[in-house]
């Protein structure tokens, strides 16, 4: 078979968010750049492009305007409390987080508007802890939704690209699956691997791996960003932590299958230092996908505060296990009830209100920038379009207009015969009865009167407070939740110039890394624990990096 050769001063392993935005910053500088990705152009964006477009920031102009007092020492005592850095190899991590606060606090926002990216006004409250100060979460909201979404995050910088390609000046090469990287002397020159067979698959969907070639680039830098694991269940389940319990025995799968963590272990050979492998972030209110793009495609529920969560004997959570609260402690609990997944129960009232789908396509609303589409399905009547979708089509859905009627339909779906009917109805009528006064000793109730203090969650968050079973505000919903796989926190060890570190801490001359194969920088920025809005954030910031990084270099 042909062997194609390229040379150049960049080369970018992977064409997800914090690719592209190294390949941007190099090509700014005046460099020469060859992408390579091993999936169809459809895939140009990665997981970026499929994703919310969620992004943390500190004391915004949003914030101040939805009458939010943040502040970067603030945002450190979440961040660092949340992360709970407790190895000697969160060093470097530390150090990233630092430098990710002070850029989340002042150019990280005037940077993206100055490429014209803005932002959704109301400003999300997402993992908010619910324990003490100096436990995990966020104490205020700081959760931005990108408008347009992860498209449209992804937009600017892959314009960027496509102009220079257009000028001769970056090479994009689809169908290249790296095979290893090529290092001489101890410097990383450049990486050779195969090429796949022409695809006409489309975005996220499998594409064969049938080779017809082989190929050699030489560059002078290489910046591996090739994502984490997410996608290959059998390198989770080998990562799991014992802190979070056994794997589940069934999970569904929140990225594309192409997020295989193959770059990892061939950084690895070529002397890159992986640290902080068993940390990880599965989210545990997935749903299986009537309409799967991907093998065990699932989607993230994205709940506001009121669904009564119940694991699937039918005991609720404890607190502060609410919806939206803490994603690992959550995970970690359910993981110790020996069942793979878990309950929501909730009225129409509360779904029309509070539910949002993560995903870029489960969001047409904002991801196509359509003000009157978004007015009508976040303040009108009824659920969102895509919301009502899954109500009609999901096979976790149960819809039923009496509690007898909604217990039958939970016990009829696979798992539902642990569910026991009179533990179900002890909790929801107990919690239901704590609504008869203004004051109550159930923190949930407390805390969902406290969280429409907060204007955004007033607005499109938080529904007024209710009896699940008050026949007004129904039917009555369940909802069966999985485990669903996403992101790697740990990943290539780096410094903070982004250059890939060896076992004995030294830097790897040539050799660079962004992303969610850095851990999103450092090898593991967040620590344990992440505050969410702070995953696309970390390729932004890694790839910019990265990208000056190497254009100062060569």
């Amino acid at each position: 078979m042909p062997t194609n050769t390229y040379n150049t001063d960049i080369l970018v392993i992977g064409w997800g968010l914090a690719g592209l935005v190294a390949a941007s910053e190099a090509l700014a500088a005046g460099k020469r750049v060859v992408i390579v990705d091993q999936e169809p152009r459809t895939n140009l964006g990665g997981q970026a492009w499929w994703s919310f477009g969620g992004l943390f920031f500190v004391d915004s102009p949003e914030q101040r305007r939805m009458g939010i007092r943040d502040s970067l020492d603030l945002a450190r005592q979440d961040w660092f409390a949340t992360a709970g850095f407790d190895r000697d190899e969160d060093a470097w991590p530390k150090r990233w987080a630092e430098a990710y606060l002070h850029f989340a606090h002042a150019e990280k926002r005037s940077w993206l508007r100055e490429k014209g990216v803005g932002f959704f006004p109301v400003v999300g409250w997402a993992e908010r802890g619910g324990y003490t100060a100096l436990g995990p979460g966020n104490s205020v909201p700081r959760f931005h939704i990108t408008w347009g979404t992860g498209p449209g995050l992804v937009a600017p910088f892959q314009a960027d690209v496509e102009t220079a390609e257009a000028q001769g000046r970056v090479t994009i090469l689809p169908r290249h699956r790296i095979s290893s990287l090529t290092v001489t002397n101890g410097t990383v020159v450049g990486a050779e691997g195969e090429v796949l067979a022409p695809s006409s698959a489309a975005r996220g969907f499998a594409s064969s791996r049938e080779v017809v070639g082989s190929f050699a680039i030489t560059a002078a830098a290489t910046v591996v960003s090739a994502g984490g694991i997410g996608g290959n269940h059998e390198l989770v389940r080998k990562s799991w932590p014992s802190r979070l319990g056994t794997a589940p025995e069934k999970m569904i799968t929140g990225v594309p299958a192409y997020v295989d963590g193959s770059m990892l272990s061939t950084s690895e050979v070529a002397g890159a230092n992986l640290i902080n492998t068993d940390r990880m972030w599965h989210y545990v209110e997935g749903i299986e996908n009537f309409n799967p793009v991907w093998p065990q495609h699932g989607i993230r529920i994205l709940p506001g505060p009121s669904s009564l969560w119940l694991d699937a004997t039918g005991k609720r959570l404890p607190v502060p296990l609410f919806p939206g609260f803490d994603t690992l402690g959550t995970l970690a609990h359910l993981r110790t009830t020996g069942h793979d997944h878990s309950w929501f129960v909730l009225s129409k009232k509360i779904i029309e209100k509070e539910f949002t789908l993560s995903g870029s396509e489960q969001n047409p609303d904002l991801t196509g920038k359509d003000i009157s589409l978004l007015l009508k399905s976040r303040l009108g009547k009824g659920a969102a379009a895509p919301v009502q979708a899954f109500m009609d089509n999901g096979a976790d859905f149960v819809v039923r207009d009496t509690l007898d009627e909604l217990i039958s339909g939970m016990r009829a779906l696979p798992g539902g015969d642990a569910l026991d009917a009179a533990t179900v109805r002890a909790e929801l009528e107990a919690r239901d009865r704590e609504l008869d006064n203004d004051f109550t000793k159930d923190a949930q109730v407390a805390m969902l009167r406290a969280a429409r203090s907060y204007r955004g969650d007033r607005l499109v968050r938080t529904a007024v407070p209710h009896r699940i079973t008050d026949p007004t505000a129904g039917p009555l919903i369940a909802v069966k939740l999985h485990v669903l796989t996403r992101k790697s926190l740990g990943g290539i060890e780096t410094d903070l110039e982004s250059r890939a570190l060896s076992a004995n801490g030294e830097p790897i001359p040539g050799l660079y890394a962004a992303g969610e194969s850095s851990g999103f920088g450092g090898g593991g920025v967040h620590g344990y624990r992440a505050l969410e809005g702070t995953f696309v954030g970390g390729c932004l910031f890694s790839g910019r990096s990265a990208g000056r990084s190497m254009a100062a270099a060569v």
